[in-house]
């Protein structure tokens, strides 16, 4: 389990833009095990808002989370594949209980600058060309669209889907029913194993 103020990962979790933050490690422990889900516990975000719209003149401000009641949590699932680079990051970081897990360079947290430029240069070491220069996962929060939209077209209930990814179900099906597709023959072959309509009684 990781715990912190927010998390922002790859498309294998998901992440708001007010997660860019870099969430403090707690004594909860990443699963030893090296192809093992990990949980992902957050419990406030950190949204980068400008030191002219804060109260202690730093750039970002500490809230609650979106919809959620005072000091509620949520958690979201990490898969094997994030438990495995979160594991090898904490080992060659060294890092400890109450590290930042991303930091600064001064150990402080991570600016949404130092994210977006990171996240250009993977895109562009990996996109070709015109993908690149495309709007396809243009925005680090596109990372989150994709996690979501896989998660239904998986055919992850949308309450969970909705519980994981912090959203209500009418704002998540608003926002993403169009993007579910492929899943008709799966349903229609779900439909053929409940059975047939029963045989109308023989004449007479």
């Amino acid at each position: 389990m990781i715990a912190g103020r927010a998390f922002h990962g790859d498309s294998r979790t998901n992440g708001r833009p007010d997660g860019f933050s870099s969430p403090p490690l707690t004594p909860a422990p990443i699963p030893s095990a090296v192809d093992q889900w990990c949980e992902l516990l957050i419990h406030t975000a950190t949204p980068e808002v400008g030191k002219q719209w804060t109260d202690t003149g730093e750039i970002h401000e500490e809230r609650d989370l979106k919809g959620r009641a005072e000091g509620e949590t949520r958690t979201a699932p990490g898969h094997p594949a994030l438990t495995r680079i979160l594991r090898q990051h904490v080992e060659d970081e060294q890092l400890k209980p109450g590290d930042l897990l991303f930091q600064g360079e001064t150990g402080g947290i991570l600016a949404g600058s130092v994210i977006r430029r990171a996240w250009r240069s993977a895109r562009k070491a990996v996109l070709p060309p015109h993908v690149f220069d495309s709007p396809t996962g243009r925005r680090v929060y596109d990372n989150r669209h994709t996690r979501l939209t896989k998660w239904l077209n998986d055919g992850i209930p949308p309450a969970q889907v909705a519980d994981w990814a912090g959203n209500s179900v009418p704002v998540l099906l608003a926002t993403y029913a169009r993007c579910v597709e492929g899943q008709l023959p799966d349903l229609k072959r779900r439909l053929e194993a409940a059975g047939d309509l029963p045989e109308p009684p023989a004449a007479g």
